[in-house]
């Protein structure tokens, strides 16, 4: 599990982040005077013209490329975990030519799930989150970054909590994991369930009372702000339940 020392200062992106592997980080939090906002796409537009679509929206806005620090992903299904892996490698890659990497670690949290209806032809951008100033802001904002029932480190399958099983008991286990690790990042950005205006649920599965009354107990005053049910994949086979949070002032839909 992740522990709250392991935030890392992002000057010159005016966030902090927590550290994950890879291709995404575990979350982000905007410094003082400054908040993270959270912008959804008018359509499904490719990855890579996403970026460019990013590229020229923060430029318009008088920023630069440092200001984004999430992104969400819409998949056609879900990956093998070798194929996740090698379009995380693409993914990083442009990460890296944009020069937001800090000390070669990836700073941008993410968001990846496969919807089961309306899918796209192949991996879109669906929404991303940006840094902008606010001098005027007196609380934080946030991304917490999107994790399924896949213990946490390496991108192995045998790491799965509950693989293969779906029954109600396994389901059940495998949302008290993804409940587990969203606290603990909520824990490790410095902030807590209050200070969380949406969050996320992703899969297939039934949200039967069981499984809605363990999410809803766990979220405390989070609940006020209801619950997303987004009939989605994770984005890796086997991987079941997947969660994201986020605690913003600003929400856009172009």
């Amino acid at each position: 599990m992740l522990r709250a020392n392991m935030l890392i200062h992002h000057a010159a992106g005016h966030y902090d982040f927590l550290k994950g592997i890879d291709p995404y980080s575990c979350g982000v939090v905007a410094k003082p005077g400054w908040e993270i906002a959270h912008v959804t796409m008018p359509s499904l537009v490719p990855w890579q013209q996403g970026f460019d679509f990013v590229d020229e929206f923060l430029r318009g806005a008088g920023q630069g490329r440092l200001a984004l620090c999430a992104m969400e992903l819409r998949s056609p299904e879900p990956f093998s975990m070798a194929g996740f892996i090698e379009f995380n490698r693409s993914y990083r890659a442009v990460l890296e030519q944009w020069g937001v990497l800090v000390q070669g670690v990836n700073p941008v949290a993410r968001t990846n799930v496969a919807p089961m209806t309306q899918a796209p032809a192949s991996v879109c951008l669906h929404a991303f989150s940006h840094v902008r100033p606010n001098p005027k802001i007196r609380r934080p904002t946030f991304v917490v970054a999107g994790a399924g029932e896949l213990r946490e480190g390496t991108l192995e399958s045998n790491r799965i909590i509950r693989r293969g099983e779906t029954s109600a008991a396994a389901m059940l286990e495998k949302a008290a994991y993804v409940l587990d690790v969203m606290e603990e990042r909520l824990t490790g950005l410095g902030v807590h369930w209050s200070q969380v205006t949406c969050v996320n649920v992703y899969t297939i599965h039934p949200m039967d009372a069981p499984l809605r009354d363990l999410v809803l107990r766990r979220l405390g005053p989070a609940a006020r702000c209801g619950l997303c049910w987004h009939v989605t994949r994770p984005p890796v086979l086997e991987i079941e339940f997947e969660m994201d949070l986020r605690g913003v002032l600003s929400e856009t839909w172009l």
